[in-house]
């Protein structure tokens, strides 16, 4: 077992397992009563081996948006800033997330990311990186597409809508305003035999997943009523 692989076990335990479903089913049930949460597609989210699930991101409460998709435990990568709080780190780990440095470690994000695949688990990966801010989809990075080829996983597109008007950035309360998710059919990676055949089909995925994201974000959007 890598490095990696050893320190994201020591994460795995039965009480994390346990506080990630009782944090996720009270954060679920809190954006389904006060912003009254729908989700289309469900049916789109694997039953049962690994994926990517690749969301839109327009607020800091899209990743519990995103883990009440499914009822499978998913886990994602965060900025290591929002582990400096002790209390807050440990909600954090508790909703599956992990810590990665922001600029001078996205080789070791992309190692967690796939020894969390090829070790079974669903990651939830935000292809537009940071959050951002209005209707049109940024370009995206192909982290999502170079994971997925390695570890064979198939990205599941997310267009979450509302989520800047409940929560934008800078914002320290949630607002009762409707949230909508719509969740895509998964897209499959082709297998490259070649350095260069990969880094094709890498950006050819990317440039697909872009599109599809921009139009269930329009989807999303339209059913908030913006």
């Amino acid at each position: 077992m890598t490095k990696v692989a050893t320190k994201l076990a020591e994460q795995d335990t039965i009480s994390h397992r346990i506080g990630y479903f009782t944090v996720r089913n009270l954060v679920t049930g809190f954006c389904l009563l006060w912003c009254r949460m729908k989700v289309d597609g469900r049916e789109n989210v694997p039953a049962d081996g690994i994926f990517i699930l690749a969301p839109t991101h327009r607020s800091i409460i899209d990743t519990p948006i995103a883990s009440g998709v499914t009822r499978r435990r998913m886990r994602f990568m965060g900025a290591d800033k929002w582990w400096s709080n002790k209390w807050f780190g440990r909600l954090l780990s508790l909703l599956g997330g992990f810590p990665v440095t922001r600029g001078s470690a996205d080789r070791e994000a992309l190692k967690r990311c796939i020894s969390l695949l090829e070790g079974g688990e669903p990651l939830v990966l935000f292809p537009e990186g940071e959050r951002k801010s209005g209707p049109i989809v940024q370009p995206l990075f192909e982290g999502a597409a170079y994971i997925a080829m390695k570890t064979g996983a198939p990205i599941v597109p997310v267009g979450i809508g509302g989520s800047e008007r409940v929560m934008p950035k800078g914002a320290k309360f949630i607002y009762p305003r409707k949230l909508h998710v719509v969740v895509g059919a998964p897209i499959r990676v082709p297998v490259a035999e070649t350095p260069k055949l990969q880094r094709d089909a890498t950006r050819q995925v990317t440039v697909q997943l872009h599109d599809e994201l921009q139009r269930l974000f329009d989807v999303a959007q339209a059913r908030v009523g913006k």
